[in-house]
């Protein structure tokens, strides 16, 4: 079952664009992050990967075992302007890993799969 929306997708991809442009106010940057943490959950579905990007958000996806108690075994986290990066492929995965800015631990954690999000990239 995907993930509920919260954000309506017209409002998230202004948002992005928004960020894109590098006009985006702090707002807009939440929204953009919460946008893109429910896509991935779309593209994903699953609760074997906690994403945090705070304070933005958090999002579980990617099938595999569920974890429903401390801390989860899979788990990325991150700042909102590198996750933005990634989900736009501004970013390369790698990259955000080597020089620390991406904390991933956990077998299933790399998200390099995944990511950029089709519907984050610009058109």
């Amino acid at each position: 079952m995907p993930a509920r929306r919260r954000t309506d997708p017209a409002v998230g991809r202004a948002a992005l664009a928004a960020w894109q442009d590098s006009r985006a106010e702090r707002k807009d940057v939440t929204t953009a992050v919460r946008f893109t943490l429910e896509e991935l959950a779309d593209v994903a579905p699953g609760h074997a990967v906690e994403v945090r990007v705070p304070p933005a958000g958090v999002v579980q996806a990617v099938e595999g075992p569920r974890h429903t108690r401390g801390t989860p075994p899979n788990v990325v986290e991150t700042d909102p302007q590198t996750w933005l990066g990634l989900a736009t492929g501004a970013e390369h995965w790698a990259d955000a890993v080597a020089d620390g800015r991406v904390r991933a631990s956990g077998e299933r954690a790399d998200l390099s799969g995944l990511l950029p999000l089709q519907a984050a990239r610009r058109r």
